[in-house]
């Protein structure tokens, strides 16, 4: 019997943790607004300081068409994935010594995982999928 019990609680405690790490996209949205200074999302978005960031992950960085990208980004050889990006968004200038993007970081890793469901919602032509 106390095997079972140690088995049921074990199973809750790995399903509570994982919904920690759940991506909420609506909570993702509002961590976004500190990237608004910089870029745009969506339909009809364009480039300002930063790039566009439709279609971000699983994109090659440097790449986005009219933006004009630091060496240091176009030649990092990243493809933004998920992991790629939380290592990003944590400190650019670590990641990408010689990025232009001057950020300080998002340290708060459900925020990070909260903004990439955000950002995953948008295609290359800005339509939410």
């Amino acid at each position: 019997m106390k095997l079972l019990s140690f088995s049921v609680a074990a199973a809750a405690l790995i399903a509570s943790m994982g919904a920690a790490a759940a991506q909420d996209a609506a909570a993702g949205e509002k961590v976004f607004a500190k990237c608004k200074v910089c870029h745009q999302i969506g339909e009809g978005a364009k480039n300002m300081v930063g790039p566009v960031l439709n279609g971000v992950v699983g994109r090659h960085a440097g790449t986005y068409e009219g933006y004009h990208y630091s060496d240091a980004n176009k030649n990092s050889g990243i493809t933004w994935d998920e992991a790629t990006f939380k290592e990003y968004i944590a400190d650019p200038k670590a990641k990408v010594p010689g990025t232009k993007m001057s950020f300080a970081g998002i340290k708060d890793q459900q925020k990070v995982n909260d903004l990439i469901a955000y950002l995953k919602q948008f295609g290359p032509d800005g339509k939410k999928q």
